[in-house]
């Protein structure tokens, strides 16, 4: 701030001011006016005291109002709310075109989804032309009335058999001892039809023991043998031994009955009636004949392949519902939606009906493009009976989608378990094809179980409906006689009304089981309801509290510690607790508190859980918020801060809803927290900007805003001009057609600004609402949040001490569960900070005395003015630059101030002083202090220790949190007390603390002894041996003057 001749008004008079009236300072700290509280209380604006700083340092921002007062509630509270069932249906629409714009704008996977069909019946289709193509030559499938005669085959080379090795033999033969034998087996090699077989090609043997013997010894090299035997001289028998395994090459089959042993035998009956009755020329003429047959019937390319391609149809559906569910929940956005006052009816019922479209639309693109392609299958059962068992099976799927994703937490696991399903359901369905367990050789029961499952009695259906039309003569299933077995089936035992029924009644089951699963299973934040939630009157009645549970299914909870009881060490905090108990007591609020909380507290129990391979594995009790007393007032932000795991969050999940409280409560706007009927009335009241923008990629702004306006329960005429004038109070007027997707960090927060406060909330979380923010948007946001503090209750946590400073009426800092202060930014920065900021700028030595940089500045004057702060106040420079000095004053030397300013001003000409600044220490420094002492009690009490690496390269193991530290081992003669270090703490990007620096080694005060400290017998304990454990020293022990 320039000197007081810039305020002519002070002075007009012609005399000075007191230095106390000019410094705007009084022995109350604390009534020093902070222009950053624009919106006191009454009862605190009685305690300050008229200011008329002139050279204190102020944070001046002005808040615009962006609105007439009253203007922005007027402009959402002009319709009346819906409740109850008018509200239940309007979000039922709204997620209902949700789910449309989201299958719309993802046009890759509709677009596949719809064509599935096509693409699968095109293949079986394109199999079963295959399959026609190669059966149209074979007689099998031909009606055979009078079959052509054929002449006996020769006997082929050995080459040309399918499993034959080479070198090998057209066959081997025994009775090579017996010349007449000999004779014959020469004629049937020379008289082989078309072909004489050389000699090379045949092998003889003595006996049928030594064929045995070679054909062991030589596999695959003759296709058979024969094996002759003279009984006289009109008598020889013969036998014949072959290989009669059918083997396939390329589509084709060889028998070796007809390809070897036919021609074989015939060749050796007509050689020996030849040689028996003694003429070689003796005509003996065989012919073969196919046996008269009808056609066999065909191979059904719907009914054999057909189910799993069906299946692989249905897969699309399931896996694309699966992921659309276990997104919404693992980014929360369902969580998001239930904070808004979403009813979970709303929710299931608006999915349930959505995919009931898209199911009866795949149905009936199934059947339709199976007419197209000719299928016997579709075009001659029911039109009618065909869409059912489709439309019932895929809706089946989508039951059993909505129950596993229960079980999901990741959506990059549903294509994992949509491919698990589609392998289990396609051998399930090659068991029933052979006939399990739909016969009447299984039980009912047996039937009934394996029915469970969808395909399996989708399969059974598909099979039926294909042996219906199984020949051209076959009319299939008629919609009148689908609950009747065909004459043809001797083993029915199931029709297609009874899987119609099966199909139906599981789908039920998968549902139910969703929605069930759905409570008991963890959710994001650990809770979940009792496995038997349902049996408790409040879950029907609405009335009373819903008891939930935290860990998972498979866990034992054990039971939660007593919680820790302790009176606040800081004054304001006691005060503010003993305020609300008052009131607690009395059973009165105030009229202008909105948020009541007493003693609220949340401890997670601690649990066994059951691991891998039945490994109990435990978890310790944690209690994150430890008794929680305070007031939120209407028409006041209040500002919530603390580093991280201070408890701040779950603070505000308990608040929301998201995580059960473990003792006390809070009664918003009279609602307590604590049941159902009073969290519900509670969701309608608040807006949460969560810390995390939790939104839809390929939903735009207004997209977004419309739907949660519609959550909210504004009435529909109403929502396009709220919606409209949220986007312009976010400056997201021209993106608001834009996919948030396509948004950048700070348009996504803005819009989740947006989103926390349509619908006029009367209380208002807002998680880190500025993060990621340019300068000029976070400002903007800011006047956004000013003005609507009118009319409701806003909670603010933030990182930025500014924004905190800024924004906030009252500011509370939690750490390690606790509360440890609360009060107005002047009040903490009073209580806590380090006393006053002096900051003294030069003139140069030019003759106009306008600061300049360089060493133009006086090093004379510098030291002069060092030695009168030396010499007034015993401080000293925390920093110095050419033309700059920063001194931090003390608290317990403001009754020095006033004649110390008064002197300091008659002799600006002296020291060539162009202006001075005094204020009081920033927010940021009390909030690192008493996050700081927060961390140094509970690492004290862990035994945990961070490393401090000196500037002279020494390793010290300090407690976090340490401000000034003793080192062991630095006593001597001359400094028998040894060395201490201060050292300076700051937040890292986790918002943990870490070290930041330390100063210079000093002497350590006297009356401190190192050697003797308790805390150094303490603190050795800690680490591991030969490393140095510094001296924590009380900060009350140090003065600034310890180092100069």
């Amino acid at each position: 701030m320039r000197k007081h001749d810039s305020h002519p008004s002070e002075i007009d008079d012609g005399k000075r001011k007191p230095a106390l009236s000019l410094l705007g300072i009084d022995h109350d700290v604390a009534s020093l006016t902070d222009p950053t509280q624009p919106n006191k209380t009454h009862s605190e604006e009685k305690e300050r005291k008229p200011n008329s700083l002139s050279h204190v340092e102020r944070y001046i921002f002005h808040i615009p109002n962006i609105f007439t007062p009253g203007e922005r509630g007027h402009a959402q509270t002009m319709t009346t709310n819906l409740t109850g069932f008018p509200l239940v249906l309007n979000q039922f629409r709204a997620l209902l075109k949700k789910n449309l714009l989201l299958s719309w704008r993802n046009k890759r996977a509709s677009l596949l989804q719809l064509l599935s069909p096509l693409i699968f019946i095109f293949l079986i289709f394109a199999i079963d032309k295959a399959i026609k193509a190669q059966t149209s030559t074979t007689s099998a499938y031909k009606s055979v009335t009078d079959p052509p005669t054929q002449p006996s085959p020769p006997i082929t080379p050995c080459e040309d058999k399918f499993f034959i090795k080479l070198p090998c033999y057209d066959f081997v033969w025994s009775g090579d001892q017996n010349p007449n034998l000999q004779t014959i087996v020469t004629r049937i090699m020379n008289n082989n039809p078309g072909r004489p077989i050389p000699p090379s090609k045949v092998k003889s043997f003595k006996d049928r023991t030594e064929v045995d013997a070679w054909l062991f010894n030589n596999p695959m090299r003759c296709p058979g043998a024969l094996h002759f035997a003279e009984q006289n001289a009109t008598v020889i028998s013969y036998g014949l031994q072959t290989n009669s395994t059918s083997l396939q090459r390329r589509g084709k089959y060889e028998d070796p009955t007809v390809s070897f042993q036919l021609p074989l035998q015939l060749a050796a009956e007509r050689e020996i009636a030849r040689y028996l009755i003694g003429d070689p020329g003796f005509s003996w003429n065989v012919f073969l004949r196919e046996f008269a047959h009808p056609s066999m019937t065909p191979f059904s390319a719907v009914g054999t392949i057909g189910p799993a391609f069906f299946l692989a149809i249905a897969m699309f559906n399931f896996v694309l519902q699966i992921s659309s569910l276990v997104t919404e929940k693992e980014l929360k956005l369902r969580q998001a939606m239930t904070m808004m006052g979403l009813y979970d009816f709303a929710y299931w019922s608006s999915w349930l009906i959505w995919e009931t479209v898209v199911t009866i639309l795949s149905s009936l693109l199934i059947v339709l493009f199976g007419m197209m392609f000719q299928f016997r299958f579709f075009l001659k059962n029911s039109f009618a009976v065909l869409f059912f068992l489709f439309f019932l099976f895929e809706l089946n799927m989508t039951g059993l989608a909505f129950m596993l994703s229960a079980f999901i937490k990741k959506s990059s696991s549903a294509t994992t378990m949509g491919f698990s399903i589609f392998i289990v359901g396609f051998l399930t369905q090659l068991v029933v094809q052979g006939g399990f367990p739909y016969k009447d050789s299984f039980s009912k029961t047996l039937r009934d179980l394996w029915s469970i499952f969808p395909p399996n009695p989708f399969s059974q259906g598909i099979q039926v409906l294909s042996d219906a039309v199984a020949t051209s003569e076959d009319n299939g299933v008629r919609w009148s006689k689908r609950g009747e077995c065909a004459h043809t089936d001797a083993d029915c035992v199931i029709t297609i009304d009874d899987i119609y029924k099966w199909l139906a009644a599981t789908f039920a089951l998968w549902f139910v089981l969703a929605i069930y699963f759905d409570n008991i299973i963890p959710n994001a934040s650990g809770v979940r309801k009792s496995i038997f939630y349902f049996l408790n009157p409040s879950y029907w009645t609405g009335k009373g509290g819903q008891k939930v549970k935290e860990g998972g299914l498979c866990s034992c909870v054990g039971s939660t510690p007593l919680q820790e009881i302790s009176t606040p060490d800081d004054e304001d905090v006691l005060e503010e607790e003993s305020k609300v108990k008052q009131q607690l007591t009395e059973g009165l609020v105030d009229a202008n508190v909105a948020v009541q909380i007493h003693g609220l507290a949340k401890t997670y129990p601690g649990t066994r859980n059951i691991g891998c391979c039945f490994k109990c594995k435990k978890t310790a009790p944690y209690t994150a918020v430890k008794g929680l007393w305070v007031n939120f007032a209407k028409d006041q932000l209040f500002c919530l801060l603390g580093p991280n795991g201070a408890g701040k969050t779950t603070a505000i999940n308990c608040l929301t809803g998201i995580t059960p409280v473990t003792n006390g409560d809070a009664l918003i706007y009279g609602h307590s927290i604590r049941n159902s009927v009073g969290m519900s009335n509670i969701r309608k009241l608040i807006g949460v900007c969560p810390q995390f923008d939790i939104l839809w990629d390929a939903l735009s702004g207004q997209e977004h805003l419309q739907l949660f306006a519609t959550i909210k329960g504004l009435s529909p005429a109403s929502i396009k001009s709220i919606t409209q004038t949220s986007l312009a109070e976010v400056r997201l007027t021209d993106a608001a057609k834009v996919r948030a997707g396509s948004y950048s960090g700070g348009m996504k927060r803005r819009l989740s600004v947006a989103i926390a406060l349509i619908g006029d909330p009367k209380l208002v979380i807002l998680d880190e609402p500025t993060t990621g923010m340019d300068p000029i948007t976070r400002r903007h946001v800011w006047d956004i949040i000013e003005n609507a503090k009118r009319g409701r209750a806003i909670v603010l946590t933030t990182h930025s001490m500014e924004e905190a400073d800024i924004l906030s009426d009252r500011i509370g800092i939690m750490a390690k569960g606790r509360l440890r202060c609360i009060g107005t930014s002047i009040r903490l920065k009073s209580r806590f900070g380090t006393g006053f900021i002096a900051n003294i700028s030069f003139y140069g030595n030019n003759i106009e005395r306008s600061p300049t940089n360089g060493d133009a500045i006086s090093t004379e004057h510098r030291e002069e003015v060092k030695k009168f702060f030396k010499n007034h106040l015993d401080v000293v420079p925390k920093e110095e630059t050419n033309n700059f000095l920063t001194f931090v004053i003390p608290h317990d030397r403001e009754a020095l101030l006033t004649n110390f300013f008064w002197e300091l001003q008659d002799r600006e000409e002296e020291f060539g002083i162009s202006d001075i600044q005094l204020g009081l220490t920033t927010l940021e420094e009390v909030f690192l202090n008493i996050a700081r002492q927060a961390e140094l009690e509970n690492a004290t009490a862990e035994g945990r220790l961070i490393t401090l690496t000196l500037t002279s390269g020494e390793s010290v193991q300090i407690p976090v949190g340490a401000r000034f530290v003793g080192i062991p081992g630095t006593e001597s003669g001359e400094n028998p007390t040894g060395f201490m270090v201060e050292v300076y703490w700051e937040q890292d990007d986790t918002g943990a603390l870490c070290i930041a620096g330390h100063s210079q080694k000093v002497p350590v005060p006297h009356g401190v002894q190192l050697s003797s400290s308790p805390s150094v017998r303490h603190r050795r304990s800690f680490g591991r041996a030969g490393q140095i454990h510094g001296v924590v020293i009380d900060p009350s022990q140090v003065s600034p003057g310890d180092f100069q």
